[in-house]
């Protein structure tokens, strides 16, 4: 008996609760970095996160997959905040001017 695999009826909450509040921030850095004529240091993030997201969304639909899409979109919306966040600690940190 060949036993067919169980269909996950809510499979895209992770991806899309991960990918609403990831896309705005890669586009905002991607323009950022960009402006610069390239990406710099953090473009492996950048496209990380990206690749991360769409591989979330792109995984099969069965309830054993479910623990990977999730892993795999929270991953990619920590990875497209890391370069605010660094941001923000090294502003923070720098010695003020005035």
């Amino acid at each position: 008996m060949i036993r067919t695999a169980e269909r996950h009826a809510t499979w895209w909450r992770a991806p899309l609760v991960a990918s609403s509040l990831a896309v705005p921030f890669l586009l905002l850095e991607y323009r950022w970095f960009a402006s610069e004529g390239e990406s710099g240091a953090f473009s492996g993030l950048l496209y990380w996160s990206f690749g991360l997201l769409a591989f979330s969304w792109l995984l099969p639909h069965r309830r054993a997959l479910r623990t990977p899409r999730r892993l795999a979109a929270g991953l990619g919306l920590v990875l497209s905040l890391l370069p605010l966040l660094w941001l923000m600690v090294a502003v923070s940190v720098a010695p003020s001017t005035s």
